[in-house]
C-alpha cells in the first residue's frame, strides 16, 4: 500500500499543471452599450495585468469615456483615431508599471486595439486607456507619434461593440479640456462605464 500511494504521489508531481488562460474577456457595460475586450494575458503579461486589476478592483465603475480623437481635432502629428476612457474623477489609481512596449509585445495598433496611457518615462498605467479606431502604426514602438520612440503598450482588442466604439468616436466634443493637448477633443456628453467584469465565456467575434 505504501509503494502504491508512493506511486501515485509521484505520478501526481509529474503531471503538468493547469496553464492559465492566455486570453481573459472583459466585458466594458456602458451607458451606450457593451464592448467586449479579449485581454492578451500571455503576449502582454505586465499591462494585461495592470488593467485586470482595475478591472477586479472596480475601480471603472462610474469612469468615462470621455475623449474622441479624430483628424478634425487632433492637433499632433501623425494624426490617430483613439477614443480614450478612465476612472471616475477622484478615484486614486495603483501605481504605475513598467512599459510594455509593442516590440516586447508583438502586439500591434490595428482596429480595435485596446492600449493604457503612458505615465512617467518608462512607465504606464491603466488607470486611463484607449481603443484604436482603424490601424494606427504611429503608436507602436517605433512610431512617430510619441517622440521617444516608445510607442503605446497594446494589450488587448475588442471583439464585440466596436458599433459602439464608432459611434463613441463620432460624438460632439465641445467640453472643455485641462489640457491644450486634448483641447476640442472632450466628449460633450461623456459615456458611463456601469461596470467592468470578466465574462465566463467569451462572445463571439463581431
Amino acid at each position: 500500500m505504501a509503494g502504491a500511494a508512493a506511486a501515485s504521489f509521484v505520478a501526481a508531481c509529474a503531471m503538468p499543471r493547469a496553464r492559465a488562460p492566455e486570453i481573459v474577456v472583459v466585458t466594458l457595460e456602458t451607458t451606450a452599450g457593451d464592448i467586449d475586450v479579449a485581454v492578451e494575458t500571455g503576449r502582454a503579461p505586465i499591462t494585461s495585468a495592470d488593467f485586470l486589476r482595475y478591472v477586479d478592483g472596480g475601480l471603472y465603475e462610474g469612469g468615462t469615456f470621455f475623449r474622441a480623437v479624430r483628424p478634425d481635432n487632433d492637433r499632433t502629428s501623425p494624426h490617430v483615431d483613439v477614443v480614450q476612457a478612465g476612472m471616475k474623477d477622484g478615484v486614486r489609481g495603483l501605481p504605475p508599471i513598467a512599459h510594455e512596449t509593442t516590440r516586447d509585445t508583438g502586439l500591434t495598433h490595428v482596429d480595435g486595439t485596446v492600449s493604457v496611457a503612458r505615465a512617467a518615462p518608462g512607465t504606464g498605467t491603466a488607470a486611463t486607456f484607449f481603443i484604436v479606431v482603424g490601424n494606427q502604426p504611429a503608436l507602436d514602438h517605433g512610431g512617430l507619434r510619441n517622440p521617444d520612440g516608445q510607442g503605446f503598450a497594446a494589450f488587448g482588442r475588442v471583439i464585440r461593440g466596436m458599433g459602439v466604439v464608432r459611434r463613441l468616436h463620432a460624438m460632439p466634443t465641445t467640453a472643455a479640456a485641462e489640457s491644450p493637448v486634448a483641447a476640442g477633443q472632450m466628449l460633450s456628453d461623456p459615456v458611463v462605464i456601469r461596470r467592468a467584469v470578466r465574462k465566463t465565456t467569451p462572445s463571439r467575434a463581431n
